[in-house]
């Protein structure tokens, strides 16, 4: 038996014996785990997960050991992501740290920003999140203004951030800021990481229509930053940027492999609402419309492995991932717009006893589905983005 062969048959042991049957299905709504300083948990169970998985070094399994990660080859990372969604093993922790800073940190960080920061982060004792929308920079994120003033040993940093994700919640935030405004706008920009808790930070909490927000608007007024938490070059932050943008479209991808932000399963539910052997016109078309978005969600689930596949052999996944983010989350606004359908007036409620618990969750779930089409770079500016960078078609006059 090779050595493959022997970690697939070990991995596949550990998993059965420390995954929880609680911790293996979809992943129920309001029980994700987020790692932090306080880390909460809904049951023993998710604990017992969080810390086997934790001490086993599997919430960074390609990661090296003296950073806490599990040392694993691409090959045996392959199979402990097979042997997991095998189990349907739910994600121990959500980290946005680990899955977009992280790996910018591993390339461009040095020594002591990678012990002082990827050790904790791969034991889900740190937070993140992420620092770039301004009010007036979007999509064009390059016109930021938040400004970081050299100040000798450290940055003075002013200015504000929006559309933060868990900004109220988290630990540490990486973020872009001005260092240079007499350059072109892209080659004055730095990466630094900064502790949410310094005096002068402020955070807002942002309304959804949805009734469930996890936005904030976060507020600089003369925070000191030490210098050693810049991210590689001064000034070279737009070249960071743009490869943790790359993770975090994988990111988002994950989201979709571990049945996130949703769980809810189309197929499934359609039953309850439109009978199998009803032969309405509109029944049939309503079931048309499922089996295919259930068709393009496989899909889209092979192509995501194949992804992670090409990624581990060293081939450059960069402009997939932008079409994966631009797939996945315009197929999760129609998957909402069928269930919807199929509910007809069951859709329309908000509160009440009339409806049920995952009925109202829902309609909930439908309209935050929207905000996933701008997360992480709105639909638009991703087709331009795959249009320019990955078919290279030329500029529009």
């Amino acid at each position: 038996m090779s050595g493959i062969d022997d970690f697939r048959k070990e991995t596949r042991a550990w998993l059965e014996a420390n995954c929880p049957a609680s911790m293996r299905g979809a992943m129920p709504d309001g029980e994700l785990v987020w790692g932090g300083r306080e880390v909460e948990f809904k049951s023993e169970d998710q604990r017992l997960w969080f810390e086997r998985m934790r001490d086993k070094g599997w919430f960074c399994p390609d990661w090296p050991t003296e950073y806490g990660g599990g040392g694993l080859s691409p090959e045996e990372h392959a199979v402990l992501e097979a042997e997991m969604r095998r189990l349907k093993c739910r994600p121990p922790q959500i980290n946005l740290g680990i899955w977009m800073l992280g790996p910018v940190i591993l390339e461009f960080g040095s020594e002591e920003q990678k012990r002082a920061l990827l050790t904790p982060m791969a034991r889900g004792e740190m937070r993140w999140c992420q620092g770039f929308s301004e009010p007036n920079a979007g999509s064009d994120l390059a016109s930021l203004k938040t400004t970081a003033r050299d100040a000798g040993d450290h940055f003075i940093v002013d200015g504000t951030k929006i559309w933060t994700s868990y900004g109220d919640k988290s630990d540490w935030m990486y973020a872009l800021v001005r260092t240079d405004a007499t350059v072109q706008k892209q080659k004055g920009i730095s990466l630094i990481a900064l502790d949410m808790r310094s005096p002068g930070v402020s955070v807002a909490p942002i309304d959804l229509i949805s009734g469930k927000s996890s936005f904030c608007q976060v507020f600089f007024d003369g925070v000191s930053v030490p210098k050693g938490q810049l991210i590689g070059p001064l000034n070279g932050g737009w070249t960071l940027a743009k490869s943790l943008l790359q993770h975090e479209r994988k990111a988002m991808s994950k989201f979709g492999e571990f049945s996130l932000p949703t769980h809810f399963d189309l197929l499934e539910l359609l039953p309850e609402y439109v009978p199998a052997g009803s032969r309405s016109p509109a029944d049939i078309a309503l079931r048309a419309r499922a089996t295919a978005c259930a068709m393009d969600e496989h899909a889209y689930s092979l192509t995501v492995q194949r992804m992670g596949e090409e990624a581990r052999a060293g081939m450059d996944v960069s402009g997939l991932m932008a079409i994966m983010k631009l797939v996945h989350t315009e197929q999760e606004r129609d998957k909402f717009e069928i269930l919807l359908d199929a509910l007809g007036h069951r859709a329309l409620g908000w509160e009440g006893d009339e409806f049920s618990a995952g009925e109202l969750a829902l309609t909930r779930a439908w309209l935050m589905s929207f905000t996933q089409t701008i997360a992480g770079g709105a639909s638009e500016i991703q087709l331009n983005v795959i249009a320019k960078r990955v078919l290279g078609l030329p500029e529009g006059k």
